[in-house]
């Protein structure tokens, strides 16, 4: 198993950063964490500056402690701009920046090689090129033409809301390379984690990523399939996956159905493998039906709050539990639940939401800092992201507060029986509704 060790490893190495968003910073300051020295570049001088001070802006349990630490034992350090972060002695440059969705479906890689062009020739003899950004097939071969320094892809499994953890207790370091020596070597900044280390051609650890993200949207996209089965055949889908997830071939594990797959990975990973497929003339139908699924799912979602409002949404109040694509984060990106509440403000309904980590404004939602506010005067509740304080609510209150009767959790959250007391109708996804 890993562990964060006194900071003591067999040959601490000079590690360059560029990107602090989850993957940059957790990968920052776990390597710190292990005794490395790391130096974090971004582009943003006031996150920088927070940094620096140990603020830290992610939602993420463990990592702003880290960051403390890194910085007390001075492993951290943190940099504006790519170049301030290499050094003479620079052994490996991690690229932690964003690789987003094009219009196409393709990975954008402009940030990537934006940050090659800047440090290329100040890149040491013998420094390696670490591509921890999700990045398509091929594309270690087409930087390595960009610089005069071996590419490695060392593609990352972090969940949000567990990155820390899944760092320090990988279940497995995939790292690939044509230069098999810089491929080791990148592996070897990892020995103190104990985790069994793939060493690949680049290709094949690039599609690594893809292919274990893929197949992830692919399983959460049958199970919502499974759970719109079950509503119509009246069979419980909590039971069901409670059956399958003993069979050591399926596993418990992306076994719950919600309100469709989101965040900032599995939609851009399963569209750019689709692309990737389609540049070499390869149908993808299985991807792509798990893609469209992901769209019904969401729209399943309104078609319930359209019952659940006689058939119209507009003008209708509704109330959303949770904003964050997943609970434990802070994070909005692709969030499926943003999704549904810009569609519900699209047919008219004025929407209040509450989300324990997000706050500010967002575009035609009322952002409120108190579930019970959110909840009043509505026609329907939703429940989106599955944070654990929506469970011990004060049902009685909710009922009392809204004008409606329906709470359609997407997340099979809730115990109904609580809700049916307060005399709530409470409707899961692929559930036995209770009134």
């Amino acid at each position: 198993m890993g562990h964060v060790d006194d900071g003591v490893v067999r040959v601490q190495r000079k590690i360059a950063v560029v990107g602090t968003g989850y993957v940059g910073l957790t990968t920052g300051a776990c390597l710190a964490a292990i005794g490395h020295h790391v130096v974090c570049a971004d582009i943003d001088a006031g996150k920088v500056s927070r940094l620096r001070a140990g603020q830290v802006d992610i939602l993420e349990p463990g990592l702003a402690e880290l960051v403390r630490r890194g910085l007390d034992a001075g492993r951290l350090e943190f940099v504006v701009g790519a170049p301030a972060a290499i050094h003479t002695d620079t052994e490996v440059l991690f690229l932690c920046v964003p690789t987003p969705m094009g219009a196409d479906g393709s990975a954008d890689l402009r940030a990537v090689e934006s940050v090659l062009r800047e440090v290329g020739d100040l890149l040491p003899e013998d420094c390696a090129v670490a591509t921890k950004s999700t990045v398509p097939v091929g594309t270690a071969d087409r930087l390595s033409r960009m610089v005069n320094a071996p590419i490695v892809a060392n593609p990352e499994f972090l969940r949000e809301g567990s990155a820390v953890d899944d760092f320090l207790h990988p279940d497995r370091i995939v790292v690939g390379s044509s230069d098999r020596p810089a491929a080791r070597r990148v592996g070897a900044l990892y020995e103190p984690l104990q985790a069994p280390t793939l060493i690949l051609d680049a290709a094949s650890a690039e599609m690594v990523k893809y292919a274990a993200n893929c197949f992830l949207a692919v399983k959460l996209s049958y199970v919502n399939a499974i759970a719109q089965l079950c509503d119509r055949v009246g069979a419980d889908v909590v039971a069901v996956t409670e059956g399958m997830g003993y069979d050591p071939r399926i596993g418990r594990s992306f076994l719950k159905p919600g309100p469709g797959w989101g965040g900032s990975c599995l939609p851009k990973d399963a569209n750019a493998l689709v692309h990737v497929a389609e540049s070499v003339g390869l149908e993808f139908p299985l991807l792509r039906s798990a893609i469209e699924q992901n769209a019904r799912q969401q729209a399943d979602v309104l078609d319930r709050v359209r019952q659940a409002c006689d058939g119209t949404i507009r003008g209708a109040r509704i109330g959303l539990l949770g904003l964050a694509f997943k609970a434990g984060t802070n994070d909005l990106r692709d969030s499926p639940a943003v999704r549904i509440a810009d569609a519900l403000v699209a047919e008219g309904a004025e929407v209040t939401a509450h989300d324990p980590a997000i706050s500010g404004e967002l575009s035609g939602i009322r952002l409120v800092d108190d579930p019970y506010e959110a909840v009043k005067g509505a026609v329907v509740v939703i429940v989106l992201t599955e944070w654990p304080e929506f469970r011990t609510l004060d049902w009685t209150r909710v009922a009392e507060l809204m004008d409606g009767f329906t709470v359609l959790d997407t997340r099979n959250l809730l115990d109904g029986d609580p809700l049916t007391r307060a005399g709530l109708t409470w409707r899961g996804m692929g559930r036995p509704v209770t009134s």
